[in-house]
């Protein structure tokens, strides 16, 4: 009984593989991001998707259909407030049917924008990302404008700070998320070809000065040929000190609370 209460005082984080995470704070608040759930990589997919039946928040980087994912169906069933910037909003709704009421302007923001959610249990703020962003309805339906990607740094009361790149390439301008918001975990995207590749993507690690990186976007397809191995040794040739924290997908890990909380 103490161990299961001490455990729920601590944040979780679950990577269920390509872009998509879910954290569970320390106050039981259910966070999802790129919420594809039911992605070619996690073998559990659709199982957990049936079973998420509490969310409260989801946060989107961009529109593409590998970050979407499901978070149009998870919104219905679950009453989640759409966290994104505003073109990207305005596209869930009148494309993709994301339902209005659950997408307002408290969850709406756009690029060095920050929002205070859940009675300032979560804050998020909009940062860029180098990529694209798109809407569509069907696979070969014509792509609607969703305005430009972003990164999310997310902070939790009594938890970290997480910095999720979405898909980007390698910027100067990444070395100015520190200085007004210390990153503790840094979850960044290590696949290339649509993405930094691990050489691009480490040195984004050592521009940002996370405590901890954990890759994503990798592997779920063979495009994606970026390995958590190739990472580690390009961080080892910059003399990055970040911890590398390699998940695998459908892992759940603790997550170490801020050190300036």
């Amino acid at each position: 009984m103490l161990f299961d209460f001490l455990i729920s005082m601590e944040t979780q984080l679950i990577w269920y593989g390509h872009a998509a995470f879910k954290i569970k704070t320390a106050t039981d608040k259910i966070l999802l991001i790129d919420p594809w759930v039911t992605n070619p990589a996690f073998a559990r997919g659709k199982d957990e998707l049936a079973s998420l039946d509490h969310v409260d928040l989801i946060f989107l980087t961009h529109g593409h259909s590998d970050h979407v994912g499901n978070a149009v169906e998870i919104g219905k069933r679950t009453d989640a407030k759409l966290v994104s910037n505003f073109d990207l909003n305005a596209a869930m709704i009148s494309v993709l049917g994301y339902p209005e009421a659950q997408a307002g302007n408290e969850t709406t923001g756009h690029l060095g924008g920050e929002l205070s959610l859940l009675d300032g249990a979560v804050t998020v703020r909009f940062v860029p990302a180098w990529h694209g962003s798109s809407i569509q309805k069907e696979e070969n339906a014509p792509p609607f404008y969703a305005g430009n990607p972003t990164g999310l740094l997310i902070a939790l009361r009594d938890g970290p700070t997480i910095y999720h790149t979405g898909d980007t390439d390698l910027f100067s301008d990444m070395a100015l998320v520190s200085p007004f918001n210390k990153i503790d975990i840094m979850l960044v995207c290590i696949g290339d070809h649509f993405t930094m590749g691990p050489a691009r993507a480490a040195e984004a690690v050592k521009l940002v000065a996370p405590r901890m990186v954990i890759p994503m976007h990798y592997a779920t397809f063979p495009v994606l040929t970026g390995t958590p191995e190739a990472f580690d040794r390009e961080l080892k040739k910059r003399a990055v000190k970040a911890e590398l924290r390699v998940m695998k997908i459908g892992e759940t890990i603790m997550l170490p609370k801020s050190e300036t909380a």
